[in-house]
């Protein structure tokens, strides 16, 4: 596959909404997530509308709504904004509570499309890469990022791995995805 002029404006474009976003208590630009995922998708056989989707998946999310998905639908596409839309797990300012969100998102998986699935996965398997990374670095205290705190993070991600099987999301990324939240799993365990 090759990617058109469209991919690099998509790029462009997350730049623009995540500019001055950085990755939670770090100072690594949030771009870099984006183009691990995009990376991940790519990698597992994502066309170029869902590596574009890979790009935005948390531009709805975290900058703009509902008015950041219709321009996402007017300058990239219908299906393009349909899988960011899969990947979103609030569309509202503010979020709603921590724990509802996430048992909803869950079970939004269910019928979630295999291109969202694909990029969803992308994402929780570069997250958990993070995660794993920054708890052999700093330890505990990583936990304090995140608005489930260490058990329910832990809960989340074991959670979602299951959700990624039951629905036959790519099953190399979710082996690897398992792999990586069992690491976590037993790191947490350890401090």
């Amino acid at each position: 596959m090759t990617l058109t002029p469209r991919f690099e404006q998509a790029l462009n474009y997350a730049c623009i909404v995540h500019a001055g976003h950085r990755r939670k208590g770090t100072s690594i630009p949030y771009v870099a997530h984006l183009l691990s995922v995009a990376s991940l998708a790519l990698e597992h056989g994502a066309d170029e509308d869902t590596a574009i989707a890979a790009l935005l998946h948390d531009a709805v999310e975290d900058a703009g709504g509902q008015d950041r998905a219709e321009d996402i639908r007017v300058r990239f596409g219908d299906r393009v904004v349909e899988i960011v839309l899969g990947c979103t797990d609030t569309d509202v300012t503010p979020k709603p509570p921590w724990q509802q969100r996430k048992e909803a998102y869950i079970q939004h998986l269910a019928d979630a499309s295999p291109e969202t699935l694909l990029v969803s996965c992308c994402d929780k398997l570069h997250n958990s890469r993070s995660i794993v990374s920054d708890l052999r670095s700093i330890g505990d205290d990583l936990w304090t990022r995140f608005k489930g705190g260490k058990d329910g993070t832990l809960w989340y991600y074991r959670a979602i791995v299951d959700a990624f099987r039951d629905h036959q999301a790519p099953i190399g990324l979710v082996n690897e995805l398992d792999r990586v939240v069992t690491v976590m799993e037993q790191l947490a365990q350890e401090n």
